[in-house]
């Protein structure tokens, strides 16, 4: 039978032993636990797709997680709030842009509307100084027209 293959081409052995000790190869060796350092596969730091070979006894051992303080923690996230006052600030400053814009429209209306009144205004006094006041020749003319094609005009 074959070995299964480990994708990163790095298969975990035994360190070979040294000189000074060799085993005398017997079918019913006891191998003991602590004879041998057993090799590991870690997560290579540079390439995360790939694994790397390491002694267990090179690893540093895990710290265990530090229980929580027992303070209480606020009802709301603060950031959460944060955003949401922003939110509700920025659509308060749109209403009171949009009133604003409205309330210059109703400015820029009313000032038209006296300009127009004012101009109204003068256009009667004008007329007013121009009609004669009795001083002006009154002339009527009267035109008659007949059948045949005959006009009398008198003045």
């Amino acid at each position: 039978m074959h070995e299964p293959v480990i994708p990163t081409g790095i298969r975990p052995t035994r360190p070979r032993p040294s000189a000074a000790y060799v085993p005398v190869p017997a079918e019913n060796n006891v191998e003991l636990h602590d004879e041998y350092d057993p090799v590991v596969l870690v997560q290579d730091p540079y390439d995360p797709n790939r694994s790397v070979a390491v002694r267990r006894s090179a690893l540093q051992p895990t710290v265990a997680t530090p229980a929580r303080d027992l303070t209480p923690q606020p009802l709301i996230d603060p950031l959460a709030a944060r955003l949401f006052g922003g939110g509700v600030g920025g659509g308060v400053l749109g209403w009171g842009a949009g009133e604003f814009v409205a309330g210059l429209g109703k400015l820029v209306t009313a000032a038209a509307s006296a300009g127009g009144a004012a101009l109204a205004i003068a256009l009667l006094l004008l007329a007013w100084k121009m009609t004669p006041s009795g001083g002006g020749k009154t002339v009527n003319i009267t035109n008659n027209n007949r059948w045949g094609g005959r006009s009398i005009t008198r003045s």
